[in-house]
């Protein structure tokens, strides 16, 4: 029994270092209490070690693995606790466990003997695939391991390098049950026992680090330098919203989870972070700022927020002086009132073409020239001062004669009429492009050329309104 004092006091004592230790590092520590199972038998057929393969005739050793599960005939189990470990994550899926154990030793394969104590002591180091087949967190946690350790039977001890491979079923948080199987060979040639050492025990675990003492182990807390709530692993909610500051777009301003834990203090549907009028109702096309006037362009940038206008001036209405619904910048006739179909001018009128028609039928020409005569110069500028009021309006100017004389002097003559007509009135303000001069000679009398009367109608200029 010394020597199972000795195993528990180094056992005890390791397990009191790891948990000084754990209040200093963050990690788990868990302690492990079951029962051991000691077989001989499957480690396959050698001479080496205390025993013979062979006992007079009967088997101790057989093929490596061979009758792996023959409890009944081949394990030594002691019925009590046998086996304790204390067990410390060093990282990485990486643990490391100091375990001790007692049993008694009743059969060397199929050869009975008297009871031979067994006492243990060993050093692991566990690797667990339970986070690869699980993720984290999952019952199932498989583990192997490599380790040595140094064995007493029947009170003569020897060195044992250890394989081992194991299985935690977690049933909670903190316990599990865990089912391994270390394989232990001597390295003592003459008096070392190979041998398989099964065993079966209830895993606590427990221990750890809490850096920012929210009760919270800094194992489990996902914000571990800074005092948080258990909802929200630890996290804290500065603003008190129920959004977890690292959630939250505005940690320090009560606010509303659709909005990532900002406010919308107007109640727009835009956060405050993103309405730049935070204040205001507005549309989320104008980052929250209102239209009032509904002119597309937001009350900030408005001059005119209550009246519409168009952008281009800066959302104010465009002049129009003469109230023709026609923007003074796009009236040719800022300064009176005309139609949107002819921009801004007024539309030639019958009234207007019968004053331009009668204003023609005066002018007067030398005979026989085409020089205008000084009375006919007043009449021009009264039909120049019309044309200026339709400036998108174009006029024919056509020259018509008598019959009197060759009717190629009289075409001649009719052209140029029309075009001294022409240059009058270009001279008068009116533009050129507005204007084209015919001559038409003879061709169209609108008289008998029999009388003097009818002579004197024929020679004519004529002002006429150009439709297309």
């Amino acid at each position: 029994m010394k020597h199972l004092n000795s195993i528990l006091a180094a056992a005890l004592f390791i397990f009191a270092i790891g948990v000084a230790n754990a209040q200093d590092e963050n990690n788990p520590w868990a302690i492990e209490a079951g029962i051991n199972a000691v077989d001989v038998w499957p480690v396959g057929v050698t001479e080496n070690g205390r025993y013979p393969s062979v006992i007079g005739e009967t088997m101790v050793k057989g093929d490596l693995f061979d009758e792996y599960f023959n409890a009944s005939d081949h394990w030594n189990i002691l019925p009590s606790v046998s086996r304790v470990s204390v067990g410390r994550y060093i990282g990485s899926g990486f643990t490391f466990v100091a375990a001790g154990s007692i049993n008694k030793i009743t059969s060397l394969g199929d050869v009975d003997v008297a009871d031979l104590t067994y006492y243990a002591a060993d050093g692991e180091i566990k690797y667990s695939f339970r986070d690869h087949i699980n993720g984290p967190g999952g019952w199932f946690d498989p583990s192997l391991g490599v380790g040595g350790g140094y064995t007493w039977i029947d009170d003569i001890g020897f060195g044992t390098a250890n394989a081992l491979a194991s299985m935690r079923f977690w049933l909670g948080n903190n316990v599990a049950l865990n089912l391994q199987s270390t394989y232990k060979h001597a390295f003592e040639d003459g008096f070392g026992v190979i041998h398989f050492q099964h065993s079966a025990g209830i895993v606590f675990k427990f221990g750890g680090k809490d850096t920012d003492g929210d009760g919270i182990y800094d194992i489990d807390d996902e914000c571990p330098e800074t005092p948080g709530l258990p909802e929200f692993n630890g996290c804290p909610d500065s603003d008190g919203d129920g959004i977890e500051d690292r959630k939250d777009a505005c940690p320090n301003t009560p606010g509303l989870a659709e909005f990532n834990g900002c406010p919308d203090t107007d109640g727009d549907g835009i956060p405050d972070p993103d309405d730049a009028c935070p204040t205001i109702p507005g549309l989320a096309e104008f980052n929250g700022c209102p239209d009032t006037d509904g002119d597309g362009i937001p009350d900030p940038d408005d001059a005119c927020p209550t009246v519409p206008g168009p952008a281009a001036n800066n959302g104010c209405p465009w002049p129009d002086r003469d109230g023709d619904s026609v923007p003074d910048k796009d009236d040719l006739c800022p300064d009176v009132p005309g139609t949107v179909a002819n921009q801004g001018c007024p539309e030639i009128t019958l009234e207007v073409r019968n004053a331009l028609s009668a204003y023609a039928k005066t002018i007067l020409f030398d005979t026989g020239k085409t020089t205008l005569k000084d009375a006919s110069l007043t009449v021009l500028d009264n039909a120049a001062a019309i044309l200026k009021q339709y400036p998108l309006a174009n006029f024919y100017i056509d020259g018509h004669t008598d019959s009197v004389g060759s009717e190629g002097l009289n075409q001649t003559l009719s052209e140029g009429r029309a075009a001294a007509v022409v240059n009058y009135l270009i001279t008068q303000g009116v533009a050129s492009r507005r204007l084209e001069s015919r001559g038409y000679g003879e061709s169209r009398p609108i008289a008998s050329n029999n009388t003097r009367e009818g002579r004197r109608t024929n020679r004519r200029v004529e002002i006429i309104l150009n439709d297309n």
